[in-house]
């Protein structure tokens, strides 16, 4: 996400090698988390979903997903990886709650159903740099941010972690670490930006995170050097979300007090606990070639030199349905009924 219009605008016009930009469709949306919570079936709060078809209350780390997959919702048809974030709902000044849709990013493949925008940037939004990235590896996965985070103070840390209310699909900038208290034109964009500095050793860890080293600024801009701690530089991932909050830009249907009515799937309304998961599974040596590459963006599909999949592929993948339970139309409670611990 860019830090301001400026620096967006200058993104378009200078010359560009920052790596991978790429929709994905949704490919589930339900309660299920095989990273933080594998094998409970359902997990604690609905999530929504993208990527490849291996995804399972629980995925076994010992498999190489991009080998055991079959189909994924991304334009890229190597990465059979899994992105998910909680989902977002909103809440009826009558105590019901809907899940708001998603929609496409601008830019990318016609077509594309809900889902995400994925980025691997090397650098920044520029430049691929000089260093050396290497690709995850199979088995990988990591998440950033905490269900749990209730305060501003620690949301604000979270740097990598905002929101942009939306004045049309292309807005970019005037990021805030908290949900946007008025009526926003196009919706709201969550921004998700996963540490770039792995330790070298460990696919996973017990807090999902201590193997990876945040040096992000926030946004698109350079990052710092790599502890020694944390001395490999990978990908930096990073997932926008465009929620369509527009159907409910009714004031008359906010809250008496005119207080924003939007909540995460944790029953948080203050956006403090937003959180994202990354389980990782390109084919063989697909990621790989792309950060050794110097291709920007769509550029890199058609074989140059990664694989690329139309729309109707895309949203022709899908996983079944394990949690048997309404997760759309107007609902008296949130699925699972969660209880988000507020500051």
């Amino acid at each position: 996400m860019w830090t301001s219009l400026a620096v967006g605008l200058a993104a378009l016009v200078a010359p560009s090698q920052a790596g991978l930009r790429f929709g994905c469709s949704t490919l589930s949306i339900q309660r299920l988390d095989p990273i933080v919570q594998p094998g409970i079936n359902p997990s604690t709060h609905v999530h929504q979903i993208i990527g490849g078809n291996m995804f399972n209350a629980s995925v076994d780390p010992t498999i190489d997903v991009g080998n055991a997959a079959s189909c994924t919702t991304c334009v890229f048809a190597e990465d059979f990886s899994n992105y998910w974030t909680a989902t977002l709902y909103f809440k009826h000044r009558n105590g019901t709650y809907k899940r708001v849709k998603q929609y496409p990013n601008a830019d990318l493949v016609n077509g594309v159903q809900g889902g995400m925008t994925v980025y691997y940037t090397q650098q920044d939004f520029n430049s691929n740099g000089n260093q050396k990235i290497t690709a995850f590896k199979p088995g990988f996965r990591m998440t950033v941010g905490k269900p749990t985070t209730n305060t501003k103070d620690q949301a604000v840390k979270n740097t990598g972690i905002r929101y942009t209310c939306l004045q049309t699909i292309m807005t970019r900038g005037a990021e805030t670490p908290d949900f946007p208290t008025k009526p926003c034109p196009a919706g709201i964009m969550a921004i998700h930006h996963f540490p770039a500095c792995w330790d070298g050793k460990n696919l996973d860890s017990a807090d999902h995170q201590s193997h990876m080293y945040d040096t992000g600024k926030g946004g698109f801009q350079v990052a710092g050097p790599c502890p020694s701690s944390h001395p490999v530089r990978m990908p930096q991932v990073a997932l926008e979300t465009m929620w369509n909050t527009t159907e409910f830009n009714d004031k008359s249907l906010w809250p008496t007090d005119g207080s924003q009515p939007f909540y995460w799937s944790t029953d948080d309304d203050t956006g403090y606990s937003s959180h994202a998961d990354y389980l990782f599974g390109w084919k063989g040596d697909s990621l790989q070639k792309a950060m050794d590459s110097s291709c920007m963006f769509d550029a890199c599909g058609n074989g140059n030199p990664l694989k690329t999949q139309n729309a109707a592929q895309m949203n022709a993948c899908k996983i079944k349905t394990f949690v048997d339970e309404p997760v759309d139309g107007w609902l008296p409670q949130l699925p699972g009924a969660p209880s988000f611990i507020k500051a």
